[in-house]
């Protein structure tokens, strides 16, 4: 395990064993992370030199964009896993949920309970960049209502609350649990994200981890994860995501 001590480590040395990616974007040809099945095979090859071999992958689920039925996803962990198998990778653990936008789709689909969760009832869910939905806790509500627990994938990234700290806390307390972005901390989405994510990290008021991987370039910046400023902040939190882990 990694020494706080040093000024940085290596990737391999940051993360628990057992660690577990609850938000990634591995599945082939359904969204805009791995084309293929050879990319996604490459990504999940890289991941598991990076000392990570458990993952609930999430692509996006989003109306007009990537409508993808539980179905169609689970069609593809599926090509996924046989593909694993026939390489001869079967220690790289691969289940799958879905990152949800919080659109007019995503009501029709709780509705009927057509959801695919992070453990028995943890639905991983996104806003818009642009703006949050005027109806936002008014859909944390039904969601919570229908029996689910949801988590909001990086809330360091919407920007429109950097000014408005306070509205976290808000979310917190309405029954949100926050999921950040580990590249976050590296830069890679801009200063300003990353200086909240430090906040809330420094606040804990971040409950999960996730890579969000979407293609090699994010795994390239991944590397740069081990410093000793972001070990002291992530410490206390890498284990949380083995409460979601489906291989347990």
């Amino acid at each position: 395990m990694f020494s706080l001590f040093k000024k940085s480590c290596p990737i391999t040395e940051v993360f628990p064993e057992g660690f577990v990616d609850i938000h990634s974007h591995f599945l082939p040809g359904i969204d805009d992370g791995a084309k293929t099945i050879e990319e996604s095979i490459e990504l999940l090859l890289k991941m598991s030199s990076y000392g990570i071999q458990n993952f609930t992958t999430t692509p996006h689920v989003m109306a007009g964009v990537w409508e993808n039925s539980s179905d169609a996803i689970l069609d593809k962990r599926d090509l996924v896993l046989e593909e694993l198998e026939k390489r001869d990778l079967s220690f790289i653990k691969l289940e799958a949920a879905a990152e949800y936008m919080l659109d007019e789709q995503f009501v029709e689909l709780l509705k009927k309970r057509d959801l695919l969760t992070l453990g028995e009832d943890t639905l991983l869910v996104e806003m818009s960049y642009l703006n949050a939905p005027v109806n936002l806790f008014e859909l944390l509500f039904d969601i919570q209502m229908a029996g689910y627990q949801p988590i909001l994938a990086h809330p360091e990234r919407y920007c429109f609350y950097h000014h408005n700290f306070e509205i976290f806390h808000k979310l917190k307390e309405a029954g949100f649990r926050f999921q950040l972005n580990l590249l976050s901390l590296t830069g890679y989405y801009g200063n300003s994200i990353q200086k909240i994510a430090e906040q809330l990290l420094k606040k804990g008021m971040i409950d999960f981890t996730g890579s969000d991987t979407h293609h090699m370039k994010h795994l390239e910046a991944f590397k740069k994860i081990g410093t000793e400023k972001n070990l002291k902040l992530l410490k206390p939190i890498l284990k949380n995501n083995q409460e979601l882990s489906p291989f347990s």
